[in-house]
């Protein structure tokens, strides 16, 4: 085939030079600028390679069913509604996936951003969620779907006493499976809490009491994540019933702003509210496994030692018929919160 190169670079004439007459056939000769004035026609863009939806025979290793594949970290701005009816837009990680069939070799990736994108100025709630399952597994023709919308959602917190507010921000995700015409609805939720230990706190007193000996007993940064798959006939639970919830169960939320006033009523907190890392995953669950709004929940709680140069970890799962008793591997390190 003999190419004609409408611009010939230093580089092309110089390979002229050296193969003389033959420049057609030996080296094809292509442009090399942007064509900014180029336009698609509909002819033309029907003549594009479509790999991803080619024949099986394209299939590369075993032909057998995937059961998720998509777009992980698709980040856009979204807006939530809040409790009290106002709305804000919140930085949003998108992971959509779709299951794909065997015999197919594969899906359009920006179908699942163009049908997301489609809701994306909607208020976002399951709702709406559940709008952007249906629409790709439609476009992409699959049988499941599942989207997770993970952001930080913030809510203004009290100090203990100073009377100054701060946020709080709460790493949340949003989770919407339609598995086998099944549809479920997830909320996972990290809240952050300082554990006293409660055997050194009362070693901690035996030295002062019985010693005269000063002794401080050790307390930690801890997380907890609940996962709380959601009755859809009951009433709505917003994100900030479920923070509620956590305070209640566990008080000892570390503060936002802190004068001293507030330091000494931190300290007298946890003092009041020891707790070991098995107190905690019940206590949280006692709040959940008693809302008719959530039919199955998950606690797990990592309590980042002071004392030892590794974690105390917990976890409890309700019924199980979402949440596996089985952690993947690096489960609890994605429960460090780093600032």
């Amino acid at each position: 085939m003999n190419y004609q190169a409408s611009i010939i670079t230093e580089t092309d004439e110089t390979v002229a030079d050296q193969v003389g007459s033959n420049i057609g056939q030996l080296y094809p000769l292509f442009s090399r600028s942007y064509p900014k004035e180029f336009k698609v026609s509909a002819a033309y863009k029907a003549t594009l390679p479509d790999l991803q939806n080619g024949p099986s025979s394209l299939i590369k290793g075993k032909n057998a069913a995937i059961q998720h594949v998509g777009i992980s970290n698709f980040r856009l701005p979204l807006n939530f509604q809040k409790r009290d009816g106002g709305l804000i837009s919140l930085d949003t990680s998108v992971t959509g996936t779709v299951s794909l069939q065997a015999g197919s070799k594969g899906i359009n990736m920006s179908r699942i951003m163009r049908s997301f994108y489609d809701y994306a100025e909607t208020n976002f709630g399951f709702q709406a969620l559940s709008l952007a399952v249906e629409s790709y597994k439609a476009d992409l023709g699959s049988f499941d779907a599942r989207i997770n919308l993970d952001f930080s959602f913030p809510m203004k917190v009290k100090s203990l006493r100073s009377g100054l507010s701060g946020y709080q921000y709460y790493r949340t995700r949003l989770e919407l499976a339609d598995i086998d015409g099944q549809t479920s609805k997830m909320i996972h939720l990290d809240y952050v809490y300082s554990s006293t230990c409660p055997c050194s706190l009362e070693l901690a007193e035996h030295a002062r009491r019985e010693r005269g000996q000063l002794a401080t007993p050790h307390s930690q940064r801890s997380v907890a994540r609940v996962s709380l798959a959601l009755n859809e006939t009951k009433e709505y639970m917003w994100i900030e019933d479920v923070v509620e919830a956590m305070r209640r169960a566990v008080q000892t939320e570390t503060q936002v702003m802190v004068k001293r006033e507030d330091e000494q009523a931190f300290a007298e907190l946890n003092s009041a509210n020891p707790i070991f890392v098995e107190d905690a995953v019940r206590l949280f669950a006692e709040q959940f496994s008693e809302d008719d709004r959530v039919i199955d929940y998950r606690v797990a709680a990592s309590h980042q030692e002071s004392l030892h140069s590794h974690d105390a970890v917990s976890v409890l799962t309700g019924g199980g018929a979402y949440f596996s008793s089985v952690i993947e591997p690096h489960f609890f390190s994605s429960m460090i919160h780093v600032g």
